[in-house]
């Protein structure tokens, strides 16, 4: 289900060595990993290589639906939460958490977040005095126009 969304993100042009970029690759099946034809080391790699999910125990199935949980809460969730709703202990979903707040303050999504979005639970209209301006919390004269700086 997850698998060949994850690979046209991460490979849209086909597989390459995460090491040297070389795209002459084996697919070894029985441990669901490439090897590189080029010698070097770390030859063998995976799709979690060079992302939040590398050297992980946890299987991509409960790491999605994790990232799905800490990006959608308003007010943020707890490990706790996510150890519940996901059914791994606290401390993996503490790492979990921990990982992918990691990747979204390192700005690793901004090239993802392009184009027409949509967006819930907005407040559109209302009383001009009961505005208020968004610089210094003072009311906003409805002759004059604030500015912020």
């Amino acid at each position: 289900m997850w698998r060949p969304h994850l690979f046209d993100i991460r490979w849209p042009n086909g597989v390459e060595c995460p090491t040297c970029g070389f795209d002459d690759v084996l697919y070894l099946p029985n441990q669901r990993r490439w090897k590189c034809r080029n010698k070097h080391p770390r030859q063998q790699f995976s799709v979690k290589n060079g992302t939040i999910f590398e050297e992980s125990p946890v299987g991509l199935d409960k790491w999605l639906p994790a990232m799905w949980l800490v990006t959608n809460c308003k007010n943020g969730i707890s490990s706790y939460e996510i150890a519940r709703d996901l059914g791994v202990t606290q401390k993996t979903a503490w790492f979990m958490d921990h990982r992918i707040r990691l990747a979204m303050r390192a700005k690793s999504f901004e090239s993802k977040l392009c184009g027409e979005i949509e967006a819930d639970e907005t407040y559109v209209g209302g009383k001009v005095r009961n505005m208020v301006n968004v610089c210094g919390g003072a009311p906003v004269n409805a002759n004059k126009q604030a500015r912020c700086q």
